[in-house]
């Protein structure tokens, strides 16, 4: 009789979890055993924050399955308030500690999964201790009691997901919310003329954001900032980042990835064939440049979970497909979602891009509640491929950036996403999808049907002797209008050439759309013009950003 196979998962979440029960469908021999350091096993780490503030209303509602259920269902043993503090690799063996009677014994192994996350980032100066972070249900546990002492000032450090979140919800509460950002804008993961949006909003709901500004001291009461000035802050969270936990794996003399994480192969294997890691402690390999990156996101570890098990059971597996890093954050109703690289990250590269900005209603513009939203699509110049994408806006945004991903996954070209067919009703969308209208604005460009410049690029333009025209109306241009700017409206242009000729000219409309039209006729008549992508709006937005970056 063959002995059963004996998994032993390290972490539970997402990742560790995902193995186990994927395990047990795929083997209902297999001993399967998941240690877990906290006090719980399975829950809805993402949906955290939003227990401060009452929104999720219920705390049970964010534990997802419990060890009793887990082994009802699945035939689990898991293992609560259980440490693995070592690795035998040639024994084969885990000592684990049991955390409430600091007792420890061996568990043996056939093969072991590696779930252990990532530990937030805290400040490390004295009386910095009362920073609290949001990564499991103590850390919910802890902020809930602090917030019963009624603290009417808080102090976030760090401008990410958690960080937007954590300041939401404490808001909802009535706090007043301080958050400190150490470089000049929110949310790395978008460029500058999308972020602002965020901060526009954070700061019309009262959230007192400080770019280029960290925490130096700490008291029970304040802190000083590295500007010299002392706030109160009755509650601090940190949300500085993460570090993936590579304690264990390092101790066990597993090959730690240039990014600081576990390395692995395109199975998850470690540098040990009988080992596994997922989840954000892992390495992944990025879909831009096929270089290593950590990326924390709780659909990979599910996936890569998915993965471990089909490989340990010996069924198909299904190579891990490079990180795209495809996320989403939202403030009081505004959406700001990404995909793959920014402008910023690709410039720094020296890759020759393609941006394109437009800011289409999420639907038909007739009908009642459309909102404008803002894209962003980065392109490979050379190859037309997608290299990144942004939005930012209401309903609509998520669906945009989504199609976007997988346009990516599946290798779809910029171009071609204007031939995407995709469900359309006044109610929800366009005849031309604003993800159609990327594609049409991109070809374009491609094609060479019009030249386009990007709003930090127009000072460089001025000085070199371009003039700025303006062919939005009258009335928009007194509303607002760029410096020294030109005004023609764009449907007076024909009859008012020849003041043109001769002038080399950056045109721009609101959005850039009417900016495209005008451009093709001062083209074909001889006058030499570019297309400020996205127009005024764009402009606007990016010249708000460089105000936060001083």
């Amino acid at each position: 009789m063959v002995r059963p196979k004996k998994i032993v998962v390290i972490g539970g979440v997402a990742g560790g979890m995902s193995a186990a029960t994927r395990l047990r469908r795929l083997d209902e021999q297999a001993d399967i055993v998941v240690l877990e350091r906290s006090g719980y096993v399975s829950f809805a780490n993402c949906g955290l924050p939003y227990h401060l503030s009452g929104t999720i209303e219920q705390r049970s509602s964010l534990m997802l399955q419990t060890p009793a259920s887990l082994a009802a269902r699945f035939a689990l043993d898991v293992r609560v308030k259980s440490e693995a503090v070592e690795i035998n690799r040639d024994a084969k063996t885990v000592i684990v500690r049991n955390l409430e009677t600091k007792k420890e014994y061996v568990e043996s192994y056939d093969f072991l999964i590696l779930s252990p996350g990532a530990a937030p980032v805290m400040p490390g100066q004295p009386g910095a201790e009362r920073a609290m972070s949001m990564r499991d249900i103590e850390d919910l546990d802890r902020a809930m009691a602090w917030l019963e002492s009624k603290p009417t000032t808080a102090l976030v450090l760090g401008g990410g997901f958690i960080g937007i979140e954590v300041a939401e919800n404490l808001v909802k509460r009535g706090i007043q919310v301080t958050l400190l950002q150490r470089g000049n804008q929110l949310m790395k993961n978008l460029d500058p003329e999308m972020a602002v949006m965020l901060t526009t909003r954070m700061r019309a709901a009262g959230v007192d954001l400080r770019f280029n500004t960290t925490a130096r001291e700490f008291t029970k009461k304040t802190v000083t900032l590295s500007t010299g000035e002392e706030i109160s802050a009755d509650v601090i969270f940190s949300a500085m980042g993460v570090r993936p936990e590579i304690g264990l794996a390092q101790l066990a003399g597993l090959r730690i990835g240039e990014n600081g994480g576990i390395w692995v192969d395109a199975e998850q294997r470690t540098s040990d064939p009988s080992i596994f890691a997922v989840g954000d402690a892992a390495e992944k390999t990025d879909s831009i440049s096929g270089e290593p990156r950590l990326a924390t996101l709780a659909g990979l570890a599910n996936r890569h979970g998915h993965s471990v098990a089909n490989a340990i059971a010996q069924a198909p597996v299904v190579p891990a497909t490079p990180a795209l890093g495809t996320s989403i954050v939202t403030f009081e109703g505004l959406a700001a979602a990404s995909v793959g690289w920014t402008e910023t990250a690709l410039r720094a590269e020296s890759r020759n891009i393609r941006i394109v900005h437009a800011h289409p209603a999420n639907h038909a513009a007739y009908y009642p509640g459309a909102e404008t939203m803002r894209l962003k699509l980065i392109v490979d110049a050379d190859t037309d491929k997608i290299l990144g994408a942004q939005g930012v806006g209401g309903s609509g945004v998520d669906k945009r950036i989504d199609v976007i991903a997988t346009a990516m996954f599946a290798g779809i070209t910029a171009s071609n996403l204007a031939q995407l067919e995709l469900a359309y009703d006044p109610q929800h969308g366009s005849a031309k999808d604003p993800v159609n209208m990327l594609g049409y604005i991109n070809r374009n460009i491609a094609e060479g049907f019009t030249r386009t410049i990007e709003w930090h690029q127009l000072e460089l333009f001025r000085n070199e002797g371009w003039e700025i025209l303006d062919v939005r109306t009258v009335g928009e241009h007194k509303f607002g209008a760029m410096p020294e700017s030109i005004n023609i409206p764009l449907d007076t242009l024909r009859e008012n050439l020849e003041h043109l000729r001769g002038k080399k000219v950056v045109v721009h409309c609101q959005v850039g759309q009417r900016g495209h039209t005008a451009t093709r006729i001062l083209t074909q008549e001889g006058v030499e013009a570019v297309n400020l992508d996205g127009g005024y709006l764009t402009w606007k937005a990016g010249m708000a950003s460089k105000g936060d970056q001083k």
